[in-house]
Parts: structure tokens; C-alpha cells; sequence
């Protein structure tokens, strides 16, 4: 709570004063105040709420509230309808779909990184090889000093410490970004604790949300977890170094998980994959994280206004991306973002039909 907390002050202490470029497609809508309601992932939580405090400068009739409490319970929120949007950092499954009444469409809004986080005393560098890392979360290596961890880590002060392993205990969509690259550097992984937003964890301790996960690796000598790259900074702690496909240990600054988007492609739904990517100097654990919006909304007064809250994010938002630890969307995926948000309508009428 205290790092929501930080994030949260940041947000409405540090918003730049500027003017809309051409591309901010405003939010006049008949000059009503407007009250959108969203729920969702926390790995974006600290741009999300950047950008809503930012907008609301620009447009003090529009307020924009967002409760961070996993991807999956935006993804159950939205499809209740009890929000105007929901947040996951994974694509809706087909069982999901199914449960919405009205069609969702996906919106990328940003690129993030789901860095491993430790807690060790005197190792400034750490390395870990996905196959490593994936032992360590099944269980299998228990202890800091292992041969295997000495053996990509030589020289490092490894204590004989045993692993306390974190990870999170709700669902959770950056759990389905770690689990996945798991599955995909491990066959055992895969074949043993599988996929997803919830799964059932091997080895150690549960957490609520990357604010738990982070605060409690922090507290936590010896320990080990996954959390977004924002966090950990924020938090002052170490992560690990990774190895990619191209064999390189790779850390998470920004310019290698805009890499691991350069070469990939998003489906017709606007979803898709950055674990595991090829190319050399790729961070291994990159993501897209998204929106959830009704593709015909219910209440066309707040379908408009968060339209164009989605048109600003997508051009003028990103600018605070690389502040908070995000990449911005390539240009590529802006273009198809714009067909889409064009697409949204009311009662069969476009919600952008003056852009």
C-alpha cells in the first residue's frame, strides 16, 4: 500500500502542464462531467494513474477512477458491467468472451517488463538463465550457493542462504507474463504447473498484487519474485539480469524490451505475445498490457468521453511512459490502435467520427 500510495501522490503532484497537440482528440462531450469507472491489472497501475490525473488537468470534467486489484478481477469486473472498462495484461479467453454479454475489444496501451526482484546483500549482479530460473520456482534449487547459480554467476558473494521464493496469490496477469515465459524455457514447467493468471505454485510464499510481491521481497532477506519493472525501481530493488534466446544476459532497460516488440506481430483482436522473443539484445520478459472497452457501449455520453481519453493515451500519454519504466507503443501499433478506437460506437453510431 505504501508504494500504491507513492505512486498515486506522484501522479497528482508531478503532472506537466501542457497543451493538447492536435492528435488529443479532446473530451468536450457537451460539456457534461463524466465519471468513468475502471478495474484491473497492477502492472500499470503507476502510468494508468499518471495519465488519469494528467487528463484530468486537461479536462477537469472528466474523472477517471481506477482500482488496481489484478487482471483478473478487471477481467470479472468488466464482463459484470460493474466498470466502464476493465485492465488485464493478457488476452480474454475464449470462456471469458464468452461470458460478456456485448463483443470487448483489446487496446495495448502500453510495453512493459516483468523483472525478477531479489534480496541478497552484496550481489550488485545477479544472472539466471530461464531453465535456472524455472528450478528455482518448482523448488527444485533451495539454496543461494547452489553450484548451478555459482556457475553463471562467478565471483558474486553467494551466501548460503536458503530461497525464499514470492509470487503472487491473486489472479493475476503478470503472472500469466512470468508463467508463460516459464513455459517456454522449461518443458517441466510447462508439463508440471502450466500457464496462467492463477496457478498452483510449487514453492513459497503468496503476495497480493506487485505492491505485495514487491514489499514483501523487500522485507525479505534471501528472497526472490516477479514483479513490473516500475515497482522494483521504485522500490530500490536489485533485478536480476536474464538470458535470452540469442544466449545474452539481458537487464530490463527500456530500449531491450522495445525490442522484444520490434519484430512482433498483434492478431486482428490487437493481443499478442513478447516472451521469449528472438533478436539480440532483447529483454526476455517483455508484455503489452490493455485495455477492456465494449466495442458498442451502453452509455454514449461515457463511451465518447472514454474514447477520446483512449485516443489521448495512445499519442499524447505516451510521453510519460519512459518516466514511469514503460515503453511506448511502436508506431505500427498505434496505427492499428486508431482503426479500432474508430471502430467503438453507441447505439450504432461512431464515437470518434470527427477523427
Amino acid at each position: 500500500m505504501i508504494a500504491r500510495r507513492a505512486f498515486v501522490l506522484i501522479a497528482m503532484c508531478s503532472v506537466l502542464a501542457f497543451g493538447c497537440s492536435r492528435k488529443d482528440a479532446g473530451a468536450d462531450v457537451a460539456g457534461a462531467a463524466v465519471s468513468l469507472n475502471g478495474a484491473g491489472a497492477t502492472f500499470p497501475y503507476p502510468l494508468y494513474s499518471k495519465w488519469m490525473a494528467a487528463y484530468n488537468q486537461l479536462h477537469p470534467e472528466i474523472r477517471i477512477n481506477y482500482q488496481s486489484i489484478g487482471s483478473g478481477g478487471g477481467i470479472r469486473q468488466v464482463i459484470a458491467g460493474t466498470v466502464d472498462f476493465g485492465a488485464s495484461d493478457t488476452a480474454l479467453t475464449e470462456s471469458e468472451r464468452k461470458k460478456s454479454a456485448a463483443p470487448l475489444h483489446h487496446i495495448p496501451t502500453t510495453i512493459g517488463a516483468v523483472v525478477v526482484a531479489y534480496n541478497l546483500e552484496g550481489v550488485q549482479e545477479l544472472r539466471l538463465s530461464g531453465d535456472l530460473l524455472a528450478d528455482i520456482f518448482l523448488g527444485k534449487i533451495t539454496k543461494w550457493s547452489d553450484p548451478r547459480i555459482a556457475a553463471q554467476n562467478e565471483g558474486a558473494p553467494l551466501p548460503d542462504r536458503t530461497i525464499a521464493v514470492v509470487h503472487r496469490s491473486d489472479g493475476s496477469g503478470t503472472s500469466a507474463i512470468f508463467t508463460e515465459y516459464l513455459g517456454r524455457v522449461s518443458p517441466e514447467w510447462e508439463r508440471s504447473v502450466g500457464v496462467g493468471k492463477s496457478v498452483r505454485w510449487p514453492a513459497g510464499l503468496g503476495a497480493k498484487g506487485n505492491e505485495g510481491v514487491t514489499g514483501q521481497i523487500k522485507t525479505t532477506p534471501g528472497a526472490i519474485g516477479y514483479t513490473e519493472l516500475a515497482y522494483a525501481r521504485q522500490n530500490g530493488l536489485s533485478v536480476a539480469a536474464l538470458r535470452n534466446r540469442a544466449g545474452e544476459f539481458v537487464v530490463p532497460e527500456l530500449s531491450a524490451i522495445s525490442k522484444a516488440a520490434e519484430n512482433a506481430e498483434l492478431s486482428e483482436d490487437l493481443h499478442g505475445s513478447l516472451t521469449d522473443a528472438d533478436g539480440s539484445g532483447v529483454y526476455p520478459i517483455a508484455a503489452y498490457t490493455y485495455l477492456l472497452v465494449h466495442g458498442d457501449a451502453r452509455d454514449p455520453v461515457k463511451g465518447e468521453a472514454l474514447a477520446k481519453f483512449l485516443w489521448w493515451a495512445i499519442h499524447d500519454g505516451q510521453r510519460f511512459a519512459a518516466e514511469l519504466d514503460y515503453a511506448p507503443l511502436p508506431a505500427k501499433v498505434v496505427t492499428r490502435i486508431e482503426e479500432r478506437l474508430r471502430s467503438l460506437k453507441a447505439a450504432g453510431k461512431p464515437l470518434l467520427s470527427e477523427l
